[in-house]
């Protein structure tokens, strides 16, 4: 990279012009800003933007976006614009996407150069079709000095004057590319600044890189690895804010529990991974029960043991769908249907001060409905109200040691 000329202006302690990084100093604290930014992102989204931003900020520019090339579509999608944006652009939008085929250098000459062994570099567009300094590769038909006509056109319809585009690879291959723009009458970017652009670009890609796996171990996390439900860790802390929202305004909030019945007899005569079949096929099926209440969470506790988490929809809609779910799983090959146990505080199940006590409801609900080899759920506080025999069990339950399912004494 090449030093800009520093004599025309005042330089900031910061190795500035105007917010613009000049000299070494000056984007080296860019690129390293660019890629604190984007470490401190909890998301993809999150770190996208934070990308652009830093990015727009370091080549001075007056709007940023960063697009995906969806290979499957043909298209480039924008995931985020930042800075001065037009008519039809928004911050996030849902679907702002161009066809390849109008930009077609991130699809053709450049990838065909990288597949060559060549690097990715940046290069500038102008509105009026020239691009300032050493372009990317040509292909055939289209000169190399001339700009695509879909950027032109692009900048031309938004009052822009010039713009450079970086290409973001990601694991050894095209992914999408960064593009910064000015608007006429501001300097236009030229070979020095495409030259910082890909050095953006590619601590952009790492950044991405960074956080796909940050992403990745957030997802194994609160997932279970056999079935693809949530796991306990993703049940407690959505209870936890659920019965926040209760305390706070009444919102209700239904857990049901569910024990695979047979699954040890399968394993002991079939197999282990005759029985890991089973648990996929009824994790499948709590998934498509779930997706009868809006916003559910199901999960797998462990074992044979499953959880429906519901918030919002009344008690009586929950146990409509765990009816509908035991009805499901008695048909399934196999197994041996499943016990169902509901507690919600659509019900009269008396206080509800923590995570702890539904479950405990629930897990009495589910032990009747076990015990009595019941082809329907058993809900807590529908017999009886509090008075409810269920209800006295969770509640003689509580006296032990407070892990969960004690009182079965089969754990």
């Amino acid at each position: 990279m090449h030093g800009r000329e520093e004599c025309e202006a005042v330089v900031t302690d910061n190795g500035e012009i105007g917010g613009r990084p000049v000299g070494v100093d000056g984007r080296l604290r860019a690129v390293v800003g660019l890629a604190q930014e984007m470490a401190a992102a909890h998301t993809s989204q999150e770190s996208v933007g934070a990308a652009a931003e830093a990015a727009r900020r370091a080549l001075d520019g007056g709007f940023a976006a960063i697009s995906v090339w969806e290979r499957a579509r043909g298209r480039l999608r924008v995931l985020v614009n930042v800075g001065e944006l037009m008519a039809g652009e928004e911050p996030l939008p849902e679907d702002e996407s161009y066809p390849v085929h109008d930009f077609p250098e991130i699809a053709e000459f450049l990838h065909e150069h990288w597949a060559a062994g060549g690097e990715p570099h940046a290069w500038v567009e102008t509105a009026d079709g020239v691009r300032p300094g050493a372009a990317p590769p040509g292909h055939q038909g289209a000169p190399p000095a001339s700009g695509s006509w879909g950027r032109v056109a692009a900048l031309r319809r938004r009052g822009r004057g010039s713009c450079v585009v970086a290409p973001i690879v990601l694991h050894g291959r095209a992914w999408g590319e960064l593009y910064v723009a000015r608007v006429i009458g501001r300097p236009v970017f030229d070979r020095d600044d495409a030259d910082f652009a890909t050095v953006l670009a590619s601590v952009t890609a790492a950044g991405l890189a960074q956080t796909e796996r940050l992403e990745e171990a957030r997802r194994l996390a609160f997932t279970d690895p056999l079935t693809g439900l949530g796991n306990r860790r993703a049940v407690d802390i959505r209870l936890d804010e659920a019965l926040e929202a209760y305390h706070a305004d009444g919102t209700v909030v239904s857990l049901v529990v569910c024990d695979l019945n047979g699954l040890k007899r399968v394993n002991d005569t079939l197999g282990h991974a005759v029985g890991d079949r089973l648990l996929e096929r009824f994790g499948s099926l709590l998934s498509l029960c779930g997706a009868m209440l809006p916003g559910a969470l199901v999960a797998r506790l462990g074992g044979d043991e499953f959880c429906l988490l519901g918030v919002g929809p009344p008690a009586d809609e929950v146990v409509r769908v765990a009816d509908e779910l035991c009805r499901r799983a008695a048909e399934l090959e196999m197994g041996e249907g499943v016990a169902c146990g509901i507690a919600s505080t659509g019900d009269p199940i008396g206080p509800v001060p923590s995570a702890r006590r539904l479950f405990r409801l629930a897990d009495a609900a589910q032990y009747r409905a076990k015990a009595a080899r019941s082809l329907k759920p058993v809900v807590a506080g529908r017999d009886g109200g509090t008075e409810d025999s269920v209800i006295r069990l969770a509640d003689t339950s509580a006296a032990h040691p407070p892990e969960r399912r004690r009182f079965r004494g089969r754990r």
